[in-house]
């Protein structure tokens, strides 16, 4: 179970962005976050990977409270995350090839030895052929980098899928290709996957349930602020 406990978080801990916000995922599940640009869903999805340290609350991965964040976290409470995030340009480094990209986190956590593997039953999974896998982020689309960077955030077979916006950029089918991509997975392995957006439609035909953003957060102390 994947637990935020009345979190707090922000930038500025004058005016946070997330005033005891709760949530809670199971194992298997997929839970839609709607809402609109803005209110604060990406940062609650940073602190649900870990990615982001709130001000108060608590993270609860598996009955276990997060004992640190980022690079901070311990290996397997930071490797149990797979993140994808709305724009892929921003996220890759420009210098690496595709393939270098997605065997990142395993090179990072001392796997080389599984690269070549993971390469094989990744790239056909996410609709990478071989010569795309040499190019660089600028050489190809951002349909083809997003493919890569959904690949990037499997090869650590995470338990927990965060996927911020990720289809926001992308056309329909590209779109449809990629969600059935992480419902394979969500399937073969009961990951769990929080699904942010603003897509209402999507999140509705994609996920278990959606949780709308007005439910989820209290009010702002000062409306205005936000």
């Amino acid at each position: 179970m994947l637990e935020l406990r009345d979190i707090i978080a922000g930038y500025d801990r004058r005016t946070p962005v997330l005033r005891g916000v709760s949530l809670t995922l199971a194992p298997g599940e997929a839970v839609g976050l709607l809402g609109p640009s803005g209110c604060g869903k990406s940062t609650l999805a940073r602190v649900a990977a870990l990615l982001h340290r709130p001000d108060a609350g608590t993270v609860v991965l598996d009955g276990t409270p997060a004992r640190g964040w980022r690079h901070r976290a311990p290996r397997a409470q930071r490797t149990a995350f797979g993140v994808l995030f709305q724009q892929p340009r921003l996220s890759a480094d420009p210098r690496l090839r595709l393939a270098d990209l997605i065997a990142e986190p395993l090179r990072a956590t001392g796997r080389p030895a599984e690269v070549a593997s993971r390469l094989d039953e990744l790239a056909p999974l996410v609709g990478l052929g071989g010569d795309l896998l040499t190019r660089r982020p600028h050489e190809v689309s951002d349909g083809q980098l997003q493919r890569a960077c959904l690949a990037r955030a499997l090869v650590l077979r995470p338990r927990w899928l965060i996927c911020d916006e990720m289809t926001a950029m992308l056309d329909a089918s590209t779109t449809a290709a990629l969600v059935a991509v992480v419902e394979t997975y969500r399937r073969e392995t009961g990951a769990g996957v929080l699904a942010v957006g603003h897509d209402r439609t999507l999140l509705h035909r994609w996920c278990d349930r959606t949780v709308h953003w007005t439910d989820l957060a209290p009010a702002p102390a000062n409306p205005g602020a936000a």
